[in-house]
């Protein structure tokens, strides 16, 4: 049962069109996932059914199919995402090379949807305020294979202030009251209220004043909710205009939406297989070059060079550095970010323990191939086992790359007739 101020309210805003809106929220959810760039083309799968027309990886599925099961999934080969959800990248329009900050990123679609667009070329700081919810985060740039993005579980306001006018392209996808997610959620109708409403409003305008400050002169910022309150969308980007002379709306390309006002977007349950979104696209003033101290890196260490050769494995251009035991790699051009709550600091090669060098499943995800590599393919009795965490048959010596028809998926090491699994036990199934 919805809250009746919210329906009231609703009936207000949409006029003629409420009982329209009323009928979509009785018909099932549509239900989408967005194929991975990074992990290449992604296969004709029995369950995809018609595209998402605002993203080209994104497809409806029959939610009969249950894809989060399949050991596609687990090689990060498809994200798992709301149709509407992926609309505000889309408008953000991230380019490979650029500095992007997704500032309330968890648990991490819409981060691994700008990874995706950016081709592993650039530098994405991925942020989330909650520890748990930054570890969910973590997990999944890493499951998606992204290498250059680095995870900091800080408030918006200590970011602003280190790394002010640094990236391109700033996505704010706030915390909101959730009217969008009603049909899906029902916490999301239990916990709603007026008073949930104006609270949210005043905690995005703080967001947004932290995240105007990222943005360089020349960049773009979009600011997203899922929930349909005027209070939390128009009225949030209005005052913030008003209180920020050096930003302008800007109109984009955007066919599939419902305007509400100059750069401001509405995705309307009834009028696109979707939940309800809202996005605003926002231009700073003026051009300017970044300016940030870079992460001078470290030397790779001999352990890793050797096992490098090994498996004929090359690391782009970038810096290097050891973060408590575990050797990681991020992008070129990396700010110093010492002081501030890291999450996730780059892509992580491994594990240095006495001079040895044992990888990472990050490395084995974020990897396409290796000298060594031992294929199954999805329906076989060994990847089930594989995904179980038992030992698995291969002539395979030392340490091996484990596929999924092509798409990787961890690590084993094998005696010339079996693979000892090293599928981390978290994961297991």
């Amino acid at each position: 049962m919805l809250p009746q101020a919210f329906l009231d309210r609703m009936e207000m805003q949409l006029g003629q069109e409420y009982p329209a809106f009323l009928q979509s929220l009785e018909r099932p959810r549509a239900v989408a996932l967005r194929g991975n760039p990074l992990k290449g083309k992604l296969p004709k799968l029995p369950f995809l059914l018609d595209s998402v027309p605002w993203e080209p990886q994104g497809f409806y599925y029959d939610p009969e199919a249950r894809p989060g099961l399949h050991p596609y999934h687990e090689a990060g080969v498809y994200y798992l995402q709301e149709a509407s959800a992926m609309a505000p990248v889309a408008l953000l329009e991230p380019q490979p090379g650029e500095w992007v900050c997704d500032l309330c990123a968890a648990p991490g679609g819409k981060t691994t949807q700008i990874a995706g667009r950016m081709q592993g070329k650039g530098f994405l700081l991925c942020n989330e305020i909650n520890p748990k919810r930054s570890k969910i985060l973590s997990r999944n740039i890493e499951r998606m294979g992204v290498a250059n993005a680095l995870v900091t579980n800080e408030h918006p306001e200590r970011l602003a202030q280190r790394l002010s006018g640094c990236f391109d392209r700033v996505l704010v996808d706030a915390p909101c009251s959730g009217e969008g997610m009603f049909r899906k959620e029902e916490a999301a109708v239990t916990d709603w209220s007026q008073e949930t409403v104006d609270m949210c409003a005043n905690r995005q305008a703080e967001i947004l004043r932290s995240a105007a400050m990222l943005v360089r002169p020349g960049g773009r910022l979009v600011y997203s909710t899922c929930t349909f309150a005027p209070e939390e969308n128009e009225g949030v980007i209005r005052s913030f205009l008003q209180e920020h002379p050096d930003f302008v709306p800007e109109d984009v390309a955007a066919p599939w939406f419902t305007a509400s006002g100059t750069g401001m977007y509405r995705m309307w349950p009834h009028k696109l297989l979707g939940e309800g979104h809202f996005a605003a696209v926002l231009r700073r003033i003026g051009g300017s070059a970044r300016s940030a101290a870079e992460h001078a890196g470290e030397r790779l260490p001999h352990a890793w060079a050797d096992f490098a050769k090994e498996l004929d494995i090359s690391l782009p251009q970038g810096v290097a550095f050891t973060f408590g035991q575990s050797l990681y790699w991020a992008p070129a051009g990396l700010p110093d970010l010492r002081g501030l709550k890291v999450e996730r600091p780059g892509l992580e090669l491994g594990v240095l323990k006495k001079g040895r060098f044992e990888p990472s499943h990050a490395l084995a995800l974020w990897l396409q191939t290796c000298a060594r590599v031992q294929e199954y393919g999805a329906q076989s009795e060994q990847i089930k086992a594989y995904l179980h965490g038992d030992v698995v048959s291969s002539h395979q010596k030392g340490w091996c790359l484990v596929t999924v028809d092509g798409f990787s998926l961890g690590w084993g090491k094998g005696d010339g007739t079996v693979l000892k699994n090293h599928y981390p036990k978290g994961l297991r199934r």
